[in-house]
């Protein structure tokens, strides 16, 4: 029997309800199911999401755990009450409009099985503009907890959609912060690492990326650029 693991994701307002459905449904898809699906609204959702969570909990049942917040909180404390919420140890974080491939978290589960020492992973993930299969490339990533350590000097070490994690070595850092917008999981990871938590990527593409048509002029803004330097000077 595979190691129990939980969910985590997070969504607010402007998410494409169907988006959410599909993202949703590449978890129910795993080879290697879940007990314990967290999803945080951050703040009041439109009617149509509520209607595609509505339509996932009658397939879940009680694997699926709905948090509402009164109010759009950001992405960092929204994954910290979610987070209080995962009963497993093993949690892997995903996002509202990404889709995980079916062998995702059984592969990630393996490394974890295989090395326990092991705090948290992620994979290669290939990114999309309007199906999956039409992939525009990409994003691999050091393995090696020594070259993730050489590498987060300059850039994210982790692909964070497609990151599982121990919840206790998260929680030993403080959380999720929301000191660098854009970069809350970028700022854990640096923490993290800097605290001797060991790291390990693997080569397989675990994630299918959703990129938005202004996905590069956004990452080009100057608030993007200056907190991407802020956090790498702190690794």
């Amino acid at each position: 029997m595979a190691t129990p693991y939980s969910v985590l994701m997070s969504v607010y307002f402007k998410e494409s309800p169907e988006y959410l459905r599909t993202s949703i449904e590449s978890i129910r898809g795993q080879s290697a199911s879940t007990n314990d699906f967290v999803v945080v609204c951050d703040g009041p959702l439109t009617s149509e999401l509520d209607a595609v969570l509505e339509e996932e909990q009658e397939k879940f049942g009680s694997v699926l755990h709905v948090l509402r917040l009164e109010k759009n909180e950001g992405l960092g404390n929204a994954l910290n009450k979610g987070l209080k919420l995962c009963k497993n140890e093993l949690v892997a974080r995903m996002d509202s409009d990404d889709i995980s491939r079916p062998e995702r978290c059984a592969k990630q589960l393996h490394v974890f099985e295989q090395n326990p020492e092991i705090d948290f992973s992620s994979g290669t993930i290939s990114e999309f503009a309007t199906v999956p299969k039409a992939s525009s490339g990409e994003c691999h990533l050091p393995s090696t907890n020594k070259e993730i350590i050489k590498f987060s000097k300059k850039r994210n070490p982790m692909n964070h959609v497609a990151v599982m994690f121990k919840k206790s070595a998260v929680e030993s850092v403080g959380g999720y912060k929301e000191t660098f917008h854009l970069f809350e999981d970028y700022y854990l990871w640096i923490r993290m690492l800097r605290e001797g938590v060991i790291a390990q990527n693997i080569p397989d593409v675990l994630v299918d990326v959703r990129i938005p048509a202004d996905m590069y002029l956004r990452r080009g803004g100057k608030e993007y650029a200056k907190n991407d330097d802020n956090v790498s000077q702190m690794a």
